[in-house]
């Protein structure tokens, strides 16, 4: 085990709530307002902590474990994900397949619980997020697949730090924007943004993720929200893996330029809520289609 892949799991599960801040702090930018201070997720994260968790007599066990079950497959993605050019804290060949079912396992346990309430406006909103996750997860998987291809390794650990400035230079600059931008997409769908859905709204009709967790309060909502911030960091550094690669042998250097990757991102998603609107429902396959036909050029064009 490497001290500097545990360091960087450590910073990530310190971290992730301040992407959403910087998130926050660009649209409130945007907007004209001084915005929410810098810590108030940890602080929504205690307050939460505090409470009490009150559960209807229509659920089972199935409710009370989605929280658990979603916030381990996430915690566990992010230890296969290498950050900074080093290897990732568990890695192995082929990890990149158990990385994304990872991810799909912290979404299923999210939409089995909001069933499992009886709710017909969280099943409204699980079958949407389902709906949605059918679309992206074959773009996530290309994406992965165009960038094993052009590394020539099908792990994480050998595949991201593979991403230098001279890959950028050579023929495979192609590929790699096609991938990047795919995998943006799937980025902003994965984690609820505009123009997918509104972290923020609360119009019945428009709802999907918030839909689904409208029954959770308490440590279980905490448990949700901590989950979904370590979900936008660990996407968040995949892509910034390969669109911000620093290789200079520094780990201070590289630490320092992944760190601002991640703030220039957030600060990117940010902008992009501001200044787009969602999409129609019926808008958001075909912007995902697209995203998946980048996602399967940069393949084909791997294999010329």
């Amino acid at each position: 085990m490497r001290f500097d892949s545990l360091a960087y799991v450590g910073m990530a599960l310190l971290l992730a709530p301040l992407l959403q801040s910087v998130i926050h702090r660009t649209k409130a930018q945007f907007a004209g307002r001084r915005g929410r201070p810098w810590l108030q997720p940890y602080h929504d994260l205690a307050k939460l902590l505090r409470k009490g968790a009150v559960y209807s007599r229509t659920t089972t066990w199935v409710f009370r474990a989605g929280p658990i079950v979603g916030l381990a497959a996430v915690a566990t993605a992010l230890c296969l994900l290498p950050h900074g050019g080093t290897p990732a804290l568990l890695g192995f060949s082929g990890d990149l397949i158990l990385w994304v079912y990872l991810l799909g396992l912290g979404r299923f346990a999210t939409a089995v619980a909001a069933v499992d309430t009886g709710s017909s406006f969280e099943g409204m909103g699980a079958s949407r997020e389902v709906a949605f996750a059918a679309l992206a997860e074959p773009v996530l998987l290309l994406g992965l697949l165009a960038l094993a291809r052009q590394t020539g390794t099908l792990s994480l650990s050998g595949m991201i730090p593979s991403v230098s400035p001279d890959t950028w230079s050579r023929a495979g600059q192609p590929v790699l924007v096609l991938a990047a931008v795919a995998l943006f997409v799937v980025l902003l769908v994965e984690n609820a943004r505009i123009p997918f859905d509104d972290p923020n709204t609360h119009l019945e009709l428009t709802m999907i993720h918030e839909a689904m967790v409208l029954d959770h309060g308490g440590p279980d909502l905490a448990l949700v929200q901590y989950g979904a911030a370590l979900k936008l960091w660990a996407l968040s550094a995949l892509v910034v893996g390969i669109t911000v690669p620093c290789r200079s042998g520094t780990p201070a250097l590289d630490a320092a330029v992944f760190v601002l990757g991640m703030v220039l991102l957030a600060v990117v998603v940010g902008i992009i809520e501001s200044t787009t609107a969602r999409l129609r429902l019926l808008r958001v396959p075909q912007f995902l289609t697209g995203a998946g036909a980048l996602a399967a050029l940069a393949l084909l064009l791997t294999l010329r």
